[in-house]
């Protein structure tokens, strides 16, 4: 735990892009490209506040069943937002099963962490039973993520849905009913001030 209670690694479930834009008119998938600024915004005020270490949840293996427009568009504004982060500074690894046509393969470099910046986790076409599997051959496949303190997610669900479950084994979780196209830095302000009142003994 990092002095004043900040938290030293925080989880991001961006969650309710299509919801976002149903409400709107417009198409599911046009959701995911309102997603990509909101994540700038998200990126850097953890740098502002000096958080060591955060994790975004981009898309999942089980994501990829969506109708292929769809795919499509969460897949491009990855590609966007890693490539923006990584011109910003970021020590950025991306988490996930490069070997699935699935993976945009212009992301593979990034499985190895680049840059000397804060350290950003952007999970990729993961899968919590791809992660454990790695187990059998000594470690997990995102062995280079470290314990979460804090979830923040997006879109109301009381959920994890696979987000790196072995890490997240003692993150408080808090919740926020915006669809995530709506993200205020207020959002996360008021996660941090909810967290400060959490018990984080550790079970201690």
């Amino acid at each position: 735990m990092a002095k004043n209670n900040i938290p030293r690694h925080v989880g991001f479930i961006p969650d309710g892009n299509r919801r976002w834009a149903t409400d709107h008119s417009f198409p599911k998938e046009a959701g995911y490209v309102h997603g990509i600024n909101p994540g700038l915004l998200l990126y850097e005020k953890c740098k502002e506040l000096g958080i060591e270490e955060v994790s975004i949840y981009g898309f999942t293996q089980d994501n990829t069943k969506r109708p292929s427009i769809q795919k499509q568009a969460f897949s491009g504004a990855c590609i966007t937002f890693a490539f923006e982060i990584a011109r910003r500074g970021a020590a950025l690894l991306v988490v996930g099963d490069e070997t699935s046509t699935q993976f945009p393969k212009v992301l593979t470099e990034f499985r190895q962490r680049q840059g000397v910046g804060m350290k950003v986790n952007l999970l990729v076409n993961y899968g919590w039973e791809w992660d454990l599997a790695g187990l059998k051959n000594g470690g997990l496949r995102s062995d280079e993520v470290t314990r979460l303190d804090l979830i923040v997610r997006w879109g109301g669900g009381r959920r994890l849905s696979g987000f790196l479950p072995v890490q997240s084994v003692y993150a408080d979780i808090y919740v926020r009913d915006e669809y995530w196209p709506d993200f205020d830095p207020q959002h996360f302000e008021q996660a941090l001030a909810w967290y400060k009142k959490q018990d984080q003994t550790l079970g201690g």
